[in-house]
């Protein structure tokens, strides 16, 4: 069966995993959900990936789950642009999760990256996703 959605089913996934404290969760592996496992790990909220081949062009993504004092470190993750409603923002009008507490990931010309990071770029984009 297709997946409309293959970004907010890993995201669901990595949500659901915390909510049972599982240490690790899979997911199948794509460029897009790499770029995205990568700003994660750049901003702290998951303690890495890796990518597994089973061959014949099957391959999964294994995140490792990151926990604080028993607590997931990811409190809120949430997709912001999804297939039938997609969002985009310029460099002014990027949002603030939790008043800078949080992260947006952003899809843009340069590449998937961080609010943050695309303000010190001056570049806009899409919004895939806000954490907290």
């Amino acid at each position: 069966m297709a997946m409309n959605d293959p970004l907010g089913d890993m995201l669901t996934r990595i949500r659901n995993a915390q909510m049972r404290k599982r240490n690790k969760v899979s997911t199948p592996a794509s460029k897009l959900r790499e770029r995205v496992l990568e700003v994660l790990a750049e901003e702290g909220y998951i303690r890495g990936f890796a990518r597994v081949d089973f061959g014949g062009g099957k391959s999964e993504i294994e995140i490792e789950l990151k926990y604080f004092d028993g607590q997931p470190v990811i409190r809120e993750i949430k997709r912001v642009s999804k297939p039938g409603r997609r969002v985009y923002s310029s460099v002014k009008d990027l949002p603030t999760v939790r008043n800078g507490l949080g992260v947006s990931i952003l899809s843009t010309p340069k590449g998937v990256m961080s609010d943050s990071r695309a303000r010190q770029e001056n570049v806009g984009g899409e919004v895939l996703c806000n954490i907290f």
